[in-house]
């Protein structure tokens, strides 16, 4: 029943880094000065490992059995 909870955080966060990869590879092929280039992929490239980040902790919080956060306020 776990890994059911899990499929959809994992989806999206798959997703998110297709979408987010489009614009790295786009950017990288632009013809833009270097420091431009840097940082226009930095800031993408940061947003892809927040977003892992944060698919591990929902990962954690999913097999520990704490789902639902609210209920503790």
């Amino acid at each position: 029943m776990k890994t059911r909870k899990m499929l959809a955080p994992i989806t999206i966060t798959i997703l998110l880094l297709m979408y987010i990869g489009f614009f790295v590879w786009a950017w990288s092929v632009t013809p833009v000065p270097l420091w431009g280039k840097i940082i226009g992929l930095v800031i993408p490239l940061s947003l892809m490992g927040v977003s892992i980040f944060v698919l591990i902790e929902r990962v954690k919080e999913i097999r520990s059995g704490e789902e639902d956060d609210l209920s503790k306020y």
